[in-house]
């Protein structure tokens, strides 16, 4: 059982606006949280707590600013997206401390040793290491609600959405939202299509992986795909037009039909979309 948040409410303070983040959530019941963390997010409901994905990006910036960096949280957050789906409540926790974490050693795995001594110095990532070592021996089954994309949206996040479930209201949002039983049933039915063609196992392996965090979860959450931050780095035209999930479907389709290349034309120009906006962070 995860150990309970610490209460801190969320600032209102205006500040400017974090562009680069998409987001994959899952959203649980009450029900799905045992005492006292269930009590917890009830209160937070009840309270009418308002928080946005610019709210939980930004304080998680805060403490890469502050000197001595700080790499993690010294706190876990108490503030959580909510939202309600056919009367049921629903609720996904940040978890900042935890993902922060999880970031840390991602990114130990993904850098050379001066550019991270450079970012966070050694002997922080250590303590960090070694309390994230300890908290995990509290709380072995945690795993986080929340999955973020930088300067991009995984193609294999768009296999768990359908074009029907896509909301764009410009300047404010583009999501997808979905029950957890459509999402994992498009990605079994997604995944035994790439595992039957060749060329496609990257996707299939990442399509395992996330399968495999969504079988975490309870079977009666929502899954919420979010361009988040993105929706103010790309033009409006471009997001718009914008219908990856729809395009990803129809290369699936192809597949399904044996048009291997009509599929490689699709998910050609969908890798290629994506990898337009993922050159933006070497732009900026």
């Amino acid at each position: 059982m995860s150990e309970s948040p610490e209460v801190r409410p969320p600032s209102a303070r205006p500040v400017p606006t974090v562009p680069y983040a998409s987001y994959l959530r899952v959203y649980e019941p009450l029900a799905a949280f045992s005492e006292p963390e269930r009590a917890h997010w009830a209160d937070y409901v009840r309270r009418g707590v308002v928080a946005t994905a610019q709210d939980e990006l930004r304080r998680s910036l805060v403490d890469l600013v502050r000197v001595p960096v700080v790499g993690v949280p010294a706190h876990e957050s108490a503030d959580a997206f909510t939202a309600e789906r056919d009367g049921v409540v629903l609720v996904c926790p940040w978890r900042t401390r935890l993902r922060g974490w999880l970031a840390l050693q991602e990114l130990t795995e993904s850098f050379p040793l001066p550019v991270l001594d450079a970012a966070l110095p050694a002997p922080a990532r250590k303590r960090a290491a070694a309390e994230y070592e300890e908290w995990r021996e509290r709380n072995p089954d945690a795993r986080p609600w929340i999955r973020t994309g930088v300067w991009q949206v995984p193609l294999r996040w768009f296999v768990l959405v359908g074009d029907e479930e896509r909301e764009y209201v410009p300047g404010e949002r583009l999501r997808y939202r979905t029950p957890m039983v459509q999402a994992r049933r498009r990605l079994a039915r997604g995944l035994r299509t790439l595992r039957r063609a060749e060329g496609y196992a990257p996707l299939a392996e990442g399509l395992v992986e996330v399968g495999s965090w969504l079988e975490e979860f309870h079977p009666r959450s929502m899954v919420e795909l979010d361009y988040g931050g993105l929706l103010h780095a790309l033009p409006a035209d471009d997001l718009a037009g914008d219908r990856s999930a729809r395009d990803l479907a129809a290369g699936m389709d192809a597949l399904r039909a044996g048009d291997r290349e009509g599929a490689s034309e699709v998910y050609g120009e969908l890798a290629q979309r994506w990898r337009a906006v993922r050159e933006r962070l070497f732009a900026n």
